[in-house]
This record gives structure tokens, sequence and C-alpha cells, in this order.
């Protein structure tokens, strides 16, 4: 059973996501159900159980469905499902606390503060402010300036309990996915990500047909010994977070080539714009072959 949906600000994206994973797996042999589910309605896990399935897919993003609410729900219910752990959903999930353990594990990671009520910003622009705990960079803005930092932090602490606030980083964008595998965890091809316009935001991931994605060594632009050092990081974020299954390590590459990891995803987007199926693909696993071997991980095959 596919779980889309969910009451978080990406429901778009995840019930997008969903109908692309139920056509994949049934491509693949599977008998799916697609099921929404809400904090309020769990009535699909009922469903699951008198099916009965054998285990359950979560397409959710956003803090409820990816975040650890869903799989601690999932965990006391002793069902089966691919993904995080609760408590790596919840770590990853917590883009602040995410930067505490990259740190104390020696990963780089941009120097960041967590802003709370009438805290004073103590970073100098360029920065970035976005809120913690949101995903598919919801309302993530950056900051040239102090004047539109400081009516940015204004802005925003009307709609968040909490701001992450991190320095800029000025290079290239890229992000590398982790599956697992028979063999041990492995890291995707790394994907360099070029918006057409600004950053890339949420229109860039999902709505927009011109951000260009590059897969291609040669013609990527990044030397070859910082993509295998973009690999290894994203594998160890992977490990030291606590993550299963899969996950999508999103980076900065800075003009000096150095990497710093800006965040973790522990469900990525399963849409036609979305990264960690493109890596897969550009890997030789399509998007059938992706998911099937998602399933028969959290089956314990």
């Amino acid at each position: 059973m596919v779980l889309a949906g969910g009451p978080d600000r990406e429901r778009t994206v995840s019930l997008q996501s969903g109908i692309e994973v139920v056509e994949a797996l049934r491509q693949g042999g599977h008998d799916v159900e697609l099921r929404d589910v809400m904090p309020g309605d769990l009535s699909a896990l009922g469903e699951w159980a008198r099916w009965p399935g054998d285990v359950i897919f979560p397409v959710l993003h956003g803090p409820w469905g990816e975040g650890g609410p869903l799989q601690r729900e999932l965990e006391a219910r002793r069902i089966p499902f691919v993904g995080c752990t609760a408590h790596a959903a919840d770590l990853c999930m917590d883009k602040y606390r995410t930067k505490i353990e990259l740190t104390r594990h020696g990963l780089p990671t941009p120097p960041s503060q967590l802003i709370t009520g009438t805290t004073p910003l103590t970073f100098n622009p360029p920065l970035v402010i976005k809120p913690p705990r949101e995903g598919s960079s919801i309302d993530l803005c950056i900051c040239h300036d102090t004047d539109h930092a400081r009516a940015t932090h204004r802005k925003l602490m009307l709609e968040h309990t909490s701001l992450l606030v991190e320095r800029y980083i000025v290079g290239k964008e890229v992000t590398v996915g982790i599956i697992g595998g028979p063999s041990g965890d492995q890291a995707l091809p790394p994907i360099r990500i070029i918006p057409s316009t600004g950053f890339y935001d949420y229109e860039a991931k999902y709505t927009r047909d011109d951000t260009r994605y590059i897969l291609d060594p040669l013609e990527i632009g990044i030397p070859a010994a910082t993509l295998d050092a973009v690999r290894d990081l994203a594998l160890q974020a992977h490990e030291v977070l606590g993550c299963r299954h899969m996950s999508r390590v999103d980076f900065m590459i800075d003009q000096q080539d150095q990497p710093w990891i800006l965040e973790v995803n522990t469900i990525p987007g399963f849409t036609s714009h979305s990264l960690l199926p493109k890596a897969a693909a550009h890997a030789g696993l399509p998007m059938p072959n992706l998911v099937d071997r998602l399933v028969r991980l959290a089956c314990g095959n």
C-alpha cells in the first residue's frame, strides 16, 4: 500500500509522487493500493491489515508524513514500511539538529544559528533564512543585505516559531541519492542542479520545465575528485543520521570546490521532476526496479 497526501504543505507533490510510485510498482508486478492519510484519519492502516498487505510505502513530504509522526504510528502497529525509522525521520526533518549531528561527526555543513522570538541575527549577509522543519524550499529566502535579512526575519517569525539562519555558500548545487542494496548502501551519480532563475525554489523543483539537471561527469563542471568526495560524504551522512533504504543529500560546492552538506531528505520526491529517480535511472535502475528494490528491502528480502 502506497500512502500519499497528508496534511503538510507539500501535499500536492506527495500525491504526484504517490501516483508515480503506484504505477512503477504495478509495472514491476506488485498488487498495489494508493491511499491518502491524515493524522485524524488512519483508516487506511486498518484496511491494509485486512487486505492483508506485505509492506507500506509512505511517499509523504513534510513534517507529519516524513518527519516522524507517521513513522511512529507504523512502528507502533508493527507494520513494515519503506524508509527511515521514526527516530531518523524526526532527526533529518529538523535541519538544525541534523547540522549538529553532522558537525559532531566532522562532516562539513555551513555555519548556522537557530533563532526564536526576538533572538538577534548574528550572521552577516549573504545568508539563508528558512524554517528548520519544512521541505521543498518552502519559505526559504536568500538575503544579500542587512535590510532584506531583517525584513525576512520579521515576516517569517509571524509564521514559524523558529528559523534557521545559515551562511550562504556561493557555488554549484549538487544532490546525491543513496539507496540500499544487497551489498549495502550505494551512492548514486551526483546531479548538478542549474535553475534558470534565482535559486532552486519550489517552482524550479516541481512546476518549471527549464531547470537543468546534469549527470554527465564530463559536463557537470566539477572536478572528479570533488564528485568522489561528495558521494563519500553523502554515504557518511546517510549512515551517521541513521537513515535506511533511501535518502537524498543536498550539497553546495563552493568556489574552492569544497562540498558543504545542506540537508538530508529521508523521503525524496518521486515525481517526473524528482532527482532520486533520475539518478537511479542514470545508474541503470529505472523506476520500476528502484521501487521494487525499496519494497523488498523493507520486507527484509
